[in-house]
């Protein structure tokens, strides 16, 4: 109790800093979050950001590892290593894993090419090719040289984004697979946002309070004198609507006023429709899949099209610049993993256990661990075996066969 009472600490009781900390400058401070991902190009301000959320989203939650290979090129077994621990634990001190990877994919979807910047490494990259990762952040490309690149950097220990040059083979350059469809100057996502912009810019035109009126006065406006006259009473009329609490003007009885603010019928949204359908397609997108009302064979297909391509492209490239041709040797190698029991209904998912359980491809703590147990302390649990059937105990066995070296 004495040393609870003597070592603990409250956030509110004990909000002051410490004396070393009280006259400390803890550099740039900002209202929002520096380093998060921005939009260009308009993006942020159409529906198709909503798709680029959606793609990254299901991107960073398949699971990328630094793993060992066996002889045959299987998964052996996960290696504790710093880029091990950026791709599932922490990239950076703002982002965790899983968020590093959704940045990732919003920025390449965005730019069309992003870069992947190891900022904390054990040895100067310049000096040698075996090194161990400690931190990644994602970088803008802004300048491409025959070797070497400029990238926009966000530095965590300034604050803000610096320009840096780095050589080509200690980074990560990822082309979006899907750059021909979305970042092209004339793709359908390109003609699609272009529609978009339109549209906004007619529905504030319309709802920016324009009363759009002709005024038709009881005289010829050809000369200066009248032109002049007529104006006065255009602004005479602003004036009176303007100054007026509920918006009333009059005008004198020889006067005739037309409105002209109505509905213009044009192709735009019919254009934005087909666009969009279009997009999909290419895509393999559907309305379904972004309210998550897709069946299996949507989702297969969704994962093979759009999926898979975007997180191949990223594992490849780490693959040929994070790993060595002596650690490509020694079977070591960056491989992604995706659960195919997240989206089986819990209807199914009894079935497809017995099934695995009885062809001994899952033991029974595996398949505890998916639905969400605890292993169970029974060694029978972690055998590959057919519970279905007996299995003869280990004395009949030795009845049986006193030398199991021996043939019977």
């Amino acid at each position: 109790m004495g040393s609870r009472l003597k070592n603990a600490w409250n956030a509110f009781f004990n909000r002051d800093p410490p004396e070393e900390y009280r006259y400390v400058d803890f550099g740039t401070s900002y209202t929002y979050r520096p380093d998060r991902p921005r939009f260009t190009r308009g993006n942020e301000r159409s529906i198709v950001t909503s798709v680029y959320n959606r793609i990254a989203l299901d991107v960073a939650a398949i699971q990328i590892r630094h793993v060992q290979l066996d002889k045959n090129d299987r998964y052996l077994e996960d290696i504790d290593s710093g880029l091990n621990s950026c791709l599932s634990l922490e990239a950076n001190a703002d982002q965790t894993g899983r968020a590093f990877i959704q940045d990732v994919v919003m920025s390449m979807l965005d730019e069309g090419c992003v870069a992947i910047v190891p900022v904390d490494t054990t040895i100067n990259p310049r000096l040698s090719s075996s090194y161990d990762i400690l931190s990644l952040r994602t970088g803008k490309i802004l300048e491409w040289y025959p070797k070497h690149v400029k990238v926009r950097v966000y530095n965590e220990q300034t604050g803000n984004k610096e320009d840096i040059t780095l050589a080509k083979k200690n980074i990560c350059i990822i082309e979006n697979p899907l750059y021909a469809v979305i970042n092209e100057p004339n793709s359908t996502m390109q003609r699609l946002i272009r529609k978009l912009n339109i549209l906004d810019a007619i529905d504030e035109q319309s709802g920016s309070g324009k009363l759009d009126l002709i005024i038709q006065l009881p005289y010829v406006i050809k000369t200066e004198a009248r032109r002049k006259q007529a104006e006065d009473r255009r602004k005479d009329i602003e004036k009176q609507l303007s100054g007026s609490k509920y918006g009333i003007a009059y005008t004198d009885g020889t006067e005739r006023i037309t409105q002209l603010n109505r509905a213009v019928d044009n192709n735009l949204m019919k254009q934005i429709e087909y666009l969009t359908s279009m997009l999909y397609s290419q895509l393999g997108i559907t309305q379904s899949i972004m309210d998550g009302s897709a069946d299996e064979k949507t989702l297969l297909n969704y994962q093979n099209r759009a999926i898979e391509p975007i997180i191949s492209a990223i594992v490849d490239e780490m693959k040929r610049k994070f790993l060595t041709k002596t650690a490509r040797s020694q079977k070591k190698s960056i491989q992604f993993f995706n659960d195919p029991f997240k989206l089986v209904p819990v209807s199914e998912l009894s079935e497809m256990a017995d099934k695995f359980t009885r062809n001994e491809i899952m033991s029974s703590n595996e398949i505890r661990q998916i639905i969400g147990l605890k292993p169970a302390n029974d060694p029978k649990a972690d055998e590959l075996r057919n519970k279905n059937l007996s299995q003869p105990s280990e004395e009949q066995t030795n009845t049986e066969n006193p030398n199991p070296t021996e043939e019977t």
